[in-house]
Protein backbone atom coordinates (compact mmCIF):
# COMPACT_ATOMS: atom_id res chain seq x y z
CA UNK A 1 0.00 0.00 0.00
CA UNK A 2 1.13 3.31 -1.08
CA UNK A 3 1.66 5.82 1.92
CA UNK A 4 -0.77 8.61 0.39
CA UNK A 5 -3.64 5.81 0.78
CA UNK A 6 -2.51 4.31 3.50
CA UNK A 7 -3.49 8.13 5.08
CA UNK A 8 -6.48 8.32 3.18
CA UNK A 9 -7.75 5.07 4.88
CA UNK A 10 -6.75 5.58 8.18
CA UNK A 11 -10.45 6.49 9.64
CA UNK A 12 -10.65 2.67 8.90
CA UNK A 13 -8.49 2.08 11.76
CA UNK A 14 -6.75 -1.34 13.34
CA UNK A 15 -7.67 -4.45 15.25
CA UNK A 16 -5.75 -7.42 16.00
CA UNK A 17 -5.94 -9.76 19.13
CA UNK A 18 -2.67 -11.08 20.26
CA UNK A 19 -2.63 -13.42 23.44
CA UNK A 20 -0.42 -12.63 26.63
CA UNK A 21 1.57 -15.81 24.83
CA UNK A 22 2.84 -14.56 21.99
CA UNK A 23 3.51 -11.50 23.66
CA UNK A 24 6.41 -13.06 25.57
CA UNK A 25 7.47 -14.81 23.07
CA UNK A 26 8.29 -11.43 21.41
CA UNK A 27 9.62 -10.71 23.95
CA UNK A 28 12.27 -13.58 24.26
CA UNK A 29 12.85 -13.03 20.38
CA UNK A 30 14.30 -10.24 20.84
CA UNK A 31 15.81 -10.17 24.38
CA UNK A 32 19.70 -10.03 22.54
CA UNK A 33 18.21 -6.59 21.07
CA UNK A 34 19.88 -3.64 22.48
CA UNK A 35 20.27 0.30 21.53
CA UNK A 36 21.86 2.65 22.76
CA UNK A 37 19.27 5.27 22.47
CA UNK A 38 21.54 8.29 21.69
CA UNK A 39 18.47 8.25 18.67
CA UNK A 40 15.11 8.47 20.08
CA UNK A 41 13.91 5.98 17.77
CA UNK A 42 10.46 5.61 16.22
CA UNK A 43 8.72 3.76 12.98
CA UNK A 44 6.11 4.64 10.23
CA UNK A 45 3.21 2.07 10.84
CA UNK A 46 1.89 2.37 7.23
CA UNK A 47 4.97 0.40 6.10
CA UNK A 48 4.62 -2.88 8.45
CA UNK A 49 0.44 -2.83 8.44
CA UNK A 50 0.68 -6.61 7.76
CA UNK A 51 0.39 -6.26 11.38
CA UNK A 52 -2.22 -5.43 13.36
CA UNK A 53 -1.60 -1.88 14.80
CA UNK A 54 -2.24 -3.81 18.42
CA UNK A 55 0.12 -6.51 17.45
CA UNK A 56 3.12 -4.05 15.75
CA UNK A 57 2.54 -2.23 18.60
CA UNK A 58 3.50 -5.47 21.42
CA UNK A 59 6.42 -5.85 18.87
CA UNK A 60 7.45 -2.43 20.20
CA UNK A 61 7.19 -3.00 23.32
CA UNK A 62 9.16 -5.98 22.66
CA UNK A 63 12.07 -4.37 20.78
CA UNK A 64 12.25 -1.02 23.46
CA UNK A 65 10.58 1.53 20.89
CA UNK A 66 9.10 4.03 22.29
CA UNK A 67 7.61 5.74 19.64
CA UNK A 68 5.10 5.65 16.39
CA UNK A 69 4.64 7.67 13.62
CA UNK A 70 1.58 8.70 11.64
CA UNK A 71 -0.86 7.94 14.00
CA UNK A 72 -4.85 9.63 14.19
CA UNK A 73 -6.92 10.39 17.50
CA UNK A 74 -8.82 7.33 17.35
CA UNK A 75 -5.80 4.73 17.84
CA UNK A 76 -4.13 7.05 20.41
CA UNK A 77 -6.12 4.37 23.46
CA UNK A 78 -4.13 1.48 21.97
CA UNK A 79 -0.75 3.57 22.18
CA UNK A 80 -1.41 4.80 25.98
CA UNK A 81 -1.98 0.80 26.73
CA UNK A 82 1.44 -0.01 24.96
CA UNK A 83 3.07 3.04 26.81
CA UNK A 84 3.77 3.86 23.24
CA UNK A 85 4.79 7.51 22.60
CA UNK A 86 3.24 9.15 18.86
CA UNK A 87 6.22 11.12 18.04
CA UNK A 88 4.58 11.99 14.38
CA UNK A 89 0.43 12.67 14.86
CA UNK A 90 -1.60 12.81 11.48
CA UNK A 91 -5.72 13.20 11.27
CA UNK A 92 -6.08 16.65 10.31
CA UNK A 93 -5.03 16.83 6.78
CA UNK A 94 -7.01 16.64 4.19
CA UNK A 95 -4.39 14.16 1.56
CA UNK A 96 -0.95 15.11 0.33
CA UNK A 97 -1.80 17.08 -3.11
CA UNK A 98 -4.81 19.02 -1.28
CA UNK A 99 -3.33 21.57 1.37
CA UNK A 100 -1.90 25.00 2.39
CA UNK A 101 -0.92 26.38 -0.87
CA UNK A 102 -4.30 26.45 -2.22
CA UNK A 103 -6.74 28.88 -0.82
CA UNK A 104 -10.05 27.44 -1.73
CA UNK A 105 -8.92 24.21 1.26
CA UNK A 106 -7.91 26.72 4.16
CA UNK A 107 -11.47 27.32 5.42
CA UNK A 108 -11.72 23.18 5.64
CA UNK A 109 -7.86 22.56 6.97
CA UNK A 110 -8.21 24.98 9.75
CA UNK A 111 -11.48 23.75 10.76
CA UNK A 112 -9.71 20.20 11.16
CA UNK A 113 -6.22 21.70 12.70
CA UNK A 114 -7.74 23.85 15.03
CA UNK A 115 -10.34 20.83 16.09
CA UNK A 116 -7.10 18.09 16.47
CA UNK A 117 -4.06 20.46 17.65
CA UNK A 118 -5.79 20.65 21.69
CA UNK A 119 -6.42 17.22 20.96
CA UNK A 120 -2.56 16.57 20.51
CA UNK A 121 -1.73 18.10 23.50
CA UNK A 122 -4.24 16.72 25.50
CA UNK A 123 -2.47 13.02 24.78
CA UNK A 124 0.80 14.33 25.70
CA UNK A 125 1.92 14.50 21.92
CA UNK A 126 3.56 17.38 20.19
CA UNK A 127 3.99 16.83 16.22
CA UNK A 128 1.24 17.23 14.20
CA UNK A 129 1.68 16.80 10.19
CA UNK A 130 0.75 19.01 7.41
CA UNK A 131 1.17 19.37 3.41
CA UNK A 132 1.95 21.69 0.99
CA UNK A 133 -0.66 20.17 -1.81
CA UNK A 134 0.04 20.12 -5.39
CA UNK A 135 1.45 23.32 -7.81
CA UNK A 136 -1.62 22.86 -10.07
CA UNK A 137 0.10 25.29 -12.13
CA UNK A 138 0.77 27.89 -9.90
CA UNK A 139 3.72 29.98 -8.49
CA UNK A 140 5.79 28.65 -6.13
CA UNK A 141 6.02 32.20 -4.45
CA UNK A 142 2.14 32.34 -4.66
CA UNK A 143 2.19 29.05 -3.21
CA UNK A 144 4.41 30.00 0.02
CA UNK A 145 2.28 33.21 0.49
CA UNK A 146 -0.99 31.13 0.45
CA UNK A 147 0.75 28.74 3.07
CA UNK A 148 1.63 31.65 5.15
CA UNK A 149 -1.77 33.23 4.96
CA UNK A 150 -3.64 29.85 6.21
CA UNK A 151 -1.04 28.17 8.43
CA UNK A 152 -0.74 31.87 10.75
CA UNK A 153 -4.39 31.52 11.43
CA UNK A 154 -3.92 28.05 13.26
CA UNK A 155 0.02 28.89 14.16
CA UNK A 156 -1.67 30.76 17.59
CA UNK A 157 -3.58 27.76 18.72
CA UNK A 158 -0.15 25.38 18.43
CA UNK A 159 1.85 27.66 20.44
CA UNK A 160 -0.68 28.44 23.03
CA UNK A 161 -1.05 24.28 23.20
CA UNK A 162 2.55 23.42 22.48
CA UNK A 163 2.23 21.58 19.44
CA UNK A 164 4.68 21.62 16.61
CA UNK A 165 3.11 21.72 12.87
CA UNK A 166 5.36 19.95 10.02
CA UNK A 167 5.33 19.72 7.01
CA UNK A 168 7.18 16.96 5.38
CA UNK A 169 9.24 17.50 2.48
CA UNK A 170 8.65 14.95 -0.32
CA UNK A 171 10.52 13.88 -3.85
CA UNK A 172 8.82 14.34 -7.70
CA UNK A 173 9.45 11.36 -8.70
CA UNK A 174 7.08 9.84 -6.18
CA UNK A 175 4.42 12.68 -5.54
CA UNK A 176 4.78 14.73 -8.93
CA UNK A 177 3.75 18.74 -8.77
CA UNK A 178 3.90 18.47 -4.99
CA UNK A 179 5.18 22.31 -4.03
CA UNK A 180 7.14 21.77 -0.61
CA UNK A 181 9.93 19.65 -2.59
CA UNK A 182 13.18 21.34 -1.87
CA UNK A 183 14.65 22.08 1.50
CA UNK A 184 15.11 25.99 0.63
CA UNK A 185 11.52 26.24 -0.19
CA UNK A 186 10.34 24.78 3.59
CA UNK A 187 13.03 27.10 4.87
CA UNK A 188 11.43 29.86 3.33
CA UNK A 189 8.20 29.05 4.91
CA UNK A 190 9.12 28.35 8.19
CA UNK A 191 10.90 32.25 7.84
CA UNK A 192 7.94 34.02 6.88
CA UNK A 193 5.81 32.28 9.57
CA UNK A 194 8.68 33.06 11.93
CA UNK A 195 7.19 30.31 14.97
CA UNK A 196 9.32 27.90 16.74
CA UNK A 197 6.05 25.98 16.71
CA UNK A 198 6.20 25.39 12.71
CA UNK A 199 8.73 23.11 11.56
CA UNK A 200 9.91 20.80 8.25
CA UNK A 201 9.91 17.09 8.21
CA UNK A 202 12.92 15.99 6.89
CA UNK A 203 12.85 13.13 4.91
CA UNK A 204 16.12 11.86 3.86
CA UNK A 205 14.61 9.29 1.76
CA UNK A 206 12.80 12.05 -0.91
CA UNK A 207 15.45 14.75 -0.04
CA UNK A 208 18.18 12.75 -1.34
CA UNK A 209 16.21 11.56 -4.57
CA UNK A 210 14.92 15.43 -5.05
CA UNK A 211 18.29 17.11 -4.17
CA UNK A 212 20.74 15.28 -2.64
CA UNK A 213 23.75 16.45 0.13
CA UNK A 214 21.68 15.26 2.68
CA UNK A 215 24.48 15.88 5.73
CA UNK A 216 25.18 19.35 4.23
CA UNK A 217 21.72 20.26 4.15
CA UNK A 218 21.49 18.89 8.22
CA UNK A 219 24.31 20.82 8.72
CA UNK A 220 23.03 24.00 7.39
CA UNK A 221 19.05 23.87 8.36
CA UNK A 222 19.07 21.62 11.62
CA UNK A 223 16.71 24.32 12.95
CA UNK A 224 13.83 24.26 10.84
CA UNK A 225 14.12 20.49 10.83
CA UNK A 226 11.79 19.06 13.40
CA UNK A 227 11.41 15.85 12.71
CA UNK A 228 13.44 12.86 10.08
CA UNK A 229 11.94 9.98 8.08
CA UNK A 230 14.27 7.11 6.73
CA UNK A 231 14.17 5.12 4.07
CA UNK A 232 16.65 3.50 1.50
CA UNK A 233 17.53 4.90 -2.19
CA UNK A 234 16.84 3.56 -4.61
CA UNK A 235 13.33 1.84 -3.84
CA UNK A 236 12.46 2.82 -0.48
CA UNK A 237 13.62 -0.38 0.81
CA UNK A 238 16.51 -1.70 3.68
CA UNK A 239 19.00 1.38 4.47
CA UNK A 240 21.62 -1.62 4.93
CA UNK A 241 24.71 -2.02 2.40
CA UNK A 242 22.20 -2.17 -0.53
CA UNK A 243 21.43 1.44 -1.22
CA UNK A 244 23.08 4.27 -1.74
CA UNK A 245 22.96 6.71 1.61
CA UNK A 246 24.85 5.65 4.85
CA UNK A 247 22.63 5.96 7.91
CA UNK A 248 25.35 6.12 10.10
CA UNK A 249 27.18 9.04 9.29
CA UNK A 250 23.84 10.55 8.40
CA UNK A 251 22.99 9.88 12.40
CA UNK A 252 25.85 11.62 13.20
CA UNK A 253 25.46 14.45 11.60
CA UNK A 254 21.65 14.62 13.06
CA UNK A 255 23.02 14.36 16.61
CA UNK A 256 25.73 16.92 16.16
CA UNK A 257 23.79 19.03 15.73
CA UNK A 258 21.99 18.46 19.21
CA UNK A 259 19.01 17.41 17.79
CA UNK A 260 16.76 15.13 20.73
CA UNK A 261 13.39 14.44 18.45
CA UNK A 262 12.54 11.57 16.95
CA UNK A 263 13.98 9.86 13.43
CA UNK A 264 11.03 7.38 12.38
CA UNK A 265 11.95 4.58 9.62
CA UNK A 266 9.94 4.48 6.72
CA UNK A 267 10.81 1.85 4.54
CA UNK A 268 9.12 -1.11 2.62
CA UNK A 269 11.00 -4.16 3.58
CA UNK A 270 12.03 -6.63 1.22
CA UNK A 271 12.77 -9.27 3.28
CA UNK A 272 11.21 -12.55 4.30
CA UNK A 273 11.21 -11.28 7.99
CA UNK A 274 9.74 -7.96 7.93
CA UNK A 275 10.59 -7.33 11.81
CA UNK A 276 14.34 -8.61 11.02
CA UNK A 277 14.53 -5.49 8.66
CA UNK A 278 13.05 -3.05 11.55
CA UNK A 279 15.77 -4.35 14.24
CA UNK A 280 18.35 -4.01 11.20
CA UNK A 281 17.53 -0.46 10.51
CA UNK A 282 17.47 0.38 14.46
CA UNK A 283 20.51 -0.74 14.60
CA UNK A 284 21.94 0.97 11.74
CA UNK A 285 20.50 4.45 12.86
CA UNK A 286 21.67 3.55 16.73
CA UNK A 287 25.21 5.49 16.36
Amino acid sequence: MKRRNFIAAAAAGSAGIVTTSAFAKEQETHKDFKLQNNINHSVCYWCFNHLPLEEFLQVLNGLGIKAIDLIGPKDWPLLKKYDIHCSMCNGAEISLTKGWNDPQYHEELIKNYSEIIPQVAEAGYTNLICFSGNRNGMNDYVGLQNCVEGLSKIMPLAEKHGVVIQMELFNQVNHPDYMCDSSIWGVELCKHLGSDNFKLLYDIYHMQIQEGDIIRSIQNYHPYFGHYHTAGVPGRHEIDETQELYYPAIMKAILDTGYTGYVAQEFISTWDDKIAALKDAFLQCDV
